[in-house]
């Protein structure tokens, strides 16, 4: 296939320095590069005894009523905070609904999970734990199990001073969220491009980032993360098929109730995408490439060519950020008032 005008006139554009610091330029008014550490959520600041507890919490299978299943199990940090497969096995083998977004950079989400039915990490922490498909649990037990384990309930003092009661169900969650808080990448080829390294990118991939704005794929994936601050509908000119867009799943109409909601969810963040493979909220579509052309076709109504979306793609794997280094932590031992497995 004969590469694009569009292709053939980008290629031309990125000969010079003072064209990348252009298109740079016009970069930096959409996008911005993850900050190297964050300090403060909601207006607090992180503390380092919550994010250390909430370490050993991510990893703690016992906060499932199985203790089988943990966070890391659906988010695993090893491959890019997703779990890589269509959608997720939770408690009794049962199937999640939907495609388990990545953790990785998601503090600077406007709000969690495809639908944005939680507001933050914290609030988010919660639904997995209780939810009958993934880790069934309560919050009587989480608490009881908490408890039950004498270096926990030291943890949770030392982490949360202020509280008489410092083993809740709330505080779990909040000390999930400054673990998660962690949990960013900063430094990838793009950042790098963004604060002025000309050759961070190739020029294959600044022809992909000057298409992907062109296009109008920034539209909705912008800002720090390249999505997750906004909803939009799948299919804003042509609704893809139902094994892409399962007619059952009316994404945030199941938060809002509100008809102009149905088939509408949180734009995807794009950063480290080419680590979370199957893609879309279904976990359908297992290649990016496909991803990048379904997306064109379904939201900007364009067929973009082999060469543009070879392009796109290139784009979207500089993305990839230095990933978290998280050590597996060893976890405080069960007592015999620890609540069984079920």
């Amino acid at each position: 296939m004969r590469p694009s005008l569009t292709l053939l006139l980008s290629s031309l554009l990125f000969t010079s320095a003072a064209n990348a610091d252009e298109l740079r330029e016009r970069a930096n008014a959409i996008f911005k590069p993850i900050p190297d550490k964050v300090t403060e959520v909601r207006g607090q600041k992180v503390s380092e005894d919550q994010a250390v507890l909430g370490h050993k919490l991510w990893f703690d299978p016992r906060l499932s009523s199985s203790h089988v299943i943990s966070c890391n199990t659906c988010h695993n940090l090893s491959i890019g905070g997703s779990d890589n497969v269509p959608t997720s096995i939770g408690h009794g083998w049962q199937k999640g609904p939907r495609n388990s977004p990545t953790v990785l950079n998601a503090v600077f989400n406007a709000a969690q999970f495809w639908d944005g039915r939680a507001k933050d990490l914290q609030e988010q922490a919660k639904g997995p734990v209780q939810a009958s498909v993934e880790m069934n649990s309560t919050p009587e037990r989480v608490v009881s199990t908490l408890k039950s384990i004498p270096a926990y309930a030291a943890e949770f003092k030392k982490a949360f001073p202020k509280d008489k009661d410092p083993v809740s169900f709330d505080n779990m969650a909040y000390a999930l969220e400054a673990f998660e808080v962690t949990l960013t990448t900063p430094n990838s080829p793009f950042d790098r491009f963004l604060k002025g390294e000309d050759k961070a990118l190739d020029d294959k991939q600044k022809q992909g980032l000057a298409l992907f704005m062109d296009a109008g794929c920034s539209a909705c994936h912008n800002g720090v993360n390249l999505g997750g601050q906004g909803y939009f509908p799948f299919g804003v000119i042509k609704r893809p098929g139902a094994e892409v867009l399962p007619v059952g799943d009316k994404g945030r109409f199941a938060v809002t109730n509100t008809a102009s909601d149905e088939y509408v969810f949180r734009a995807a963040p794009l950063r480290n995408v080419a680590l979370t493979p199957p893609y879309f909220h279904s976990g359908e579509v297992w290649e990016l490439e496909e991803a990048v052309a379904i997306m064109g076709d379904s939201q900007l109504g364009r067929q973009l060519n082999k060469d543009e979306v070879s392009a796109i793609t290139a784009f979207l794997h500089s993305v990839t950020g230095e990933q978290p280094q998280v050590d597996y932590p060893i976890l405080p031992a069960s007592t015999a008032t620890t609540p069984k497995p079920e």
